[in-house]
């Protein structure tokens, strides 16, 4: 059995139920672990405030696994928990994501699996039926409805900015300065030159900021979904015909259910500033992805 934690924001979410997906149409027997946001848990991660998202999706279909099946693998939450894994490691079928990509992933058939997994190559394949089950229920507010409209019948473009969390310094120093001025001026410039008179949609969690940046008859900045409906964002991302992301998962979602063939996906070329870009494996693991450098550089 395949046990896949699932944990922090939804972008991290989607990916994660994305891989169970991805065990499950490989025949494998897979659970998820939601255990993460269980009230008891909250206090013990560093972003509390955090809900699981998923259940907010109509029809989407999930199986959880059992506190037994989870101790299975991996030792209970206790002290001889513990002990078990300190003592006898090699009883414990623990896999935590250290890098990018991890091609032996696919292959367990008997583990507890724990990380992010942002990487497409894991479930590229599958994006499809994915978009088939991860379905946005109705918004109570017809502007979503208005502008989703709006946007099939132009050629519509999202970008995203993530500031709020990204501005802490204990963040910036992870995620800042990689989605710069540059390269979201880079970005525009190149789905210019490849659409013609593209009309782009601005999504941030600081529509004050947003306005000020991007001025002029070509931008709107989408400012009415907040609170729990902000998830309504990712939406209206993927009914835009292509996608310009920050180094979010978020907007990487937006982009990911967007269902137009022809769409172009914009990102940098890193998300973290610990990463190094490779072209040729970013190429690989990220098929049909056109990377932008945070000064400014089509790679």
């Amino acid at each position: 059995m395949i046990i896949i934690q699932v944990a922090g924001g939804l972008g991290n979410q989607l990916q994660q139920y994305a891989l169970y997906r991805k065990f499950v149409s490989m025949g494998k027997e897979a659970r998820l672990d939601l255990s993460w946001f269980a009230p008891e848990n909250q206090s013990k991660e560093r972003f509390a405030q955090r809900e699981l998202e998923l259940a907010w999706f109509d029809r989407l279909v999930y199986e959880e696994c059992t506190p037994e099946e989870k101790v299975r693998l991996i030792g209970s939450e206790g002290i001889w928990g513990k002990l078990r894994r300190k003592l006898l490691p090699g009883s414990v079928r623990w896999f935590r994501e250290s890098r990018m990509y991890h091609p032996e992933l696919l292959e367990l058939e008997d583990a507890y699996v724990s990380g992010y997994f942002a990487c497409e190559k894991y479930y590229g394949d599958i994006l499809y039926s994915l978009r088939e089950k991860i379905q946005f229920p109705e918004s109570g507010n017809p502007e979503n409805q208005r502008l989703a409209e709006e946007m099939k019948g132009r050629e519509s473009v999202s970008l995203h900015i993530r500031r709020g969390d990204y501005l802490n310094p204990e963040n910036a120093a992870v995620f800042g300065n990689i989605c710069t001025e540059a390269y979201y001026r880079r970005a525009i410039e190149l789905i210019k030159e490849l659409c013609g008179e593209p009309h782009f949609y601005i999504f941030s969690d600081d529509a004050d900021y947003a306005r000020r940046s991007f001025q002029g008859e070509a931008y709107t900045v989408v400012d009415i979904n907040h609170g729990k409906d902000s998830f309504y964002d990712m939406q209206l991302m993927s009914r835009c015909r292509h996608n310009i992301c920050a180094n979010s998962t978020f907007s990487f979602w937006g982009a990911r259910l967007n269902e137009n063939e022809n769409k172009i996906m914009v990102r940098p070329t890193i998300h973290k500033n610990s990463q190094v870009f490779v072209k040729e494996e970013m190429d690989e693991l990220w098929r049909g992805w056109r990377f932008v450098s945070p000064e400014g550089e089509v790679k």
